[in-house]
């Protein structure tokens, strides 16, 4: 059985010939997968950055930081340098799992799923999903569960227009919307 690596190396080689590209590296690849999530409960609770950061970090395999606030905002309650956000950058071998367990298993689980919406591409080959609960992972407990919380994962590509990202999607079996 082949690696999700190994597919993926597959799929560029197929692709150079379908976008006629004149070599292997000039095909679009995926450079990294960052996770976002806004943790703006925190104001109010300050053990829910802590309970986001180990759920993420079950998720991910890897230690997120936690993002600040850069300035006060006193209509949010947000004082400069406040704890605000969580993030995780993925990339090498941990990215490719990341990436077969979201296609594979994640997405599937998503409640009411219809596909992804191919308008997520921001122009440039970089591709944002939104995921309204984290309990889609399988790595979560849901009797340890207090709150859920959504993320945002972007797939940042070397692709230099929304066709050539879209086409690597395809060929990676994301179920866009048809």
């Amino acid at each position: 059985m082949k690696t999700f690596k190994e597919e993926y190396q597959e799929i560029r080689k197929a692709l150079k010939e379908e976008l006629s590209k004149s070599s292997t590296e000039a095909v679009p690849k995926i450079v990294k997968i960052t996770l976002n999530v806004g943790a703006g409960q925190a104001v109010n609770d300050s053990n829910y950055i802590e309970s986001v950061r180990t759920e993420l970090a079950k998720i991910t395999g890897q230690n997120p930081v936690v993002t600040k606030a850069r300035k006060s905002i006193a209509g949010f309650k947000v004082r400069e340098g406040m704890p605000i956000g969580i993030m995780v950058t993925l990339r090498g071998q941990k990215m490719y799992d990341f990436l077969n367990k979201l296609i594979n298993v994640a997405l599937p689980r998503v409640r009411d799923f219809q596909g992804l919406s191919p308008k997520s591409l921001d122009g440039k080959g970089n591709y944002t999903v939104g995921i309204k609960e984290h309990i889609v992972f399988p790595e979560v407990n849901l009797d340890n569960i207090e709150k859920t919380f959504g993320l945002a994962v972007t797939l940042h590509t070397t692709a230099e227009n929304n066709d050539d990202a879209k086409a690597l999607l395809g060929k990676l079996n994301f179920p866009f919307k048809k």
